[in-house]
């Protein structure tokens, strides 16, 4: 068997697959709530340039929002 230990990140997901698998219609209003609600984990990975990024755009959106409104 394999020595190495399981991060938490991984055992979030098996956790998740697991109770998607015992209880589907479970799993499926817990993602719209996610989705209503939002979640910055949902975005993924993020990376320092990429988080850099939506820095940039949130700042741009607001320059361009506070111009015309």
């Amino acid at each position: 068997m394999n020595d190495r230990q399981e991060t938490p990140e991984e055992k979030r997901e098996r956790l998740r697959q697991k109770e998607i698998k015992k209880n589907p219609t479970g799993a499926l209003k817990e993602e719209f709530n996610r989705v209503g609600n939002g979640n910055f984990a949902d975005l993924g990975d993020l990376g320092w340039k990429e988080t850099g990024i939506l820095i940039i755009f949130l700042i741009v959106g607001y320059v361009v929002y506070k111009l015309f409104f």
